[in-house]
């Protein structure tokens, strides 16, 4: 359900491509969904059975004011040869109506399967069990619960990623003349991004004579169901002419084994971008 290279412009222009009742979205939802910033996806519940595939699907969005939005998706089999349909709603009851709906006596779904004698045997349970429904709401329940609390850990991190200020904060260094060239070399060399700074910045590395390392940033969170962990580093130079600048290194686990992987760029605010990408659960 979640492609991690896909874009949350294009989920989105996705979504309303194939929902065949995307014009009934209120126009102000959709264009607030155009500025996502990030989005997670969860299946909230499924029936299937031999006549009726049905999945409810909700997509939660970060916009830029912090805030999050949903839509719940319905997709199901009830369209011409069995094709896969797909059905957007701004509120949760009303995919839950919809979706009652197919299975409801007399509907022209539920009179295609009977037509078509596909609803399927009866399943035999005990009966002094809990109904058979009963059982499947409270596992759905709880596997929404857990699927709820990560995605708002997720969002949360994302918060946490672009809480950027506007103006650069003063940060105090003490700086220490110890091999910072070296220093610069190695940072660089252990780079595993394809956009880490080029040949320019580390001849300009060159010239340093002292360095000063400071953690800006650091959060422990899921994705994909998996721990990870991010953590953002200055490595504030001085060089010989007086002038400083900077290498920002992220170091993270968010790889699909979990092994540590280090990424560097030229400035906090393509660091953090990168820091975003790898912790949307997409």
């Amino acid at each position: 359900m979640n492609d991690p290279y896909e874009t949350t412009e294009t989920h989105l222009e996705r979504l309303l491509g194939r929902a065949l009742n995307s014009f009934d979205l209120p126009d102000a939802l959709v264009e607030q969904l155009g500025h996502a910033l990030a989005h997670a996806s969860s299946l909230c519940s499924a029936h299937h059975s031999a006549g009726l595939h049905r999945e409810t699907y909700r997509h939660t969005y970060l916009l830029m004011d912090g805030s999050a939005l949903s839509l719940w998706e319905l997709v199901h089999n009830t369209g011409r040869d069995d094709a896969r349909s797909h059905e957007l709603y701004a509120e949760e009851s009303e995919a839950q109506l919809a979706a009652a709906r197919l299975c409801r006596p007399g509907s022209p779904e539920a009179a295609r399967l009977s037509d078509d004698g596909s609803a399927g045997p009866e399943v035999a349970r005990d009966p002094d069990g809990p109904p058979m429904d009963d059982v499947a709401a409270g596992l759905l329940a709880e596997l929404e619960s857990e699927r709820t609390a990560e995605i708002d850990a997720h969002l949360a991190l994302l918060r946490g990623l672009r809480a950027m200020p506007s103006t650069p904060v003063p940060r105090h260094r003490m700086y220490s003349p110890d091999n910072s060239p070296d220093h610069a070399r190695r940072v660089l060399r252990r780079a595993e991004n394809a956009d880490r700074p080029g040949e320019q910045t580390a001849r300009l590395l060159r010239t340093a004579f002292a360095h000063h390392i400071t953690q800006v940033f650091g959060r422990q969170c899921q994705v994909e169901g998996k721990d990870a962990g991010f953590m953002l580093y200055e490595h504030a130079f001085l060089l010989i002419d007086g002038s400083e600048t900077s290498l920002w290194e992220v170091e993270h686990t968010a790889t699909p084994d979990g092994r540590h992987m280090c990424e560097v760029y030229e400035t906090e605010h393509l660091a953090r971008e990168a820091m975003e990408l790898r912790a949307q659960v997409r």
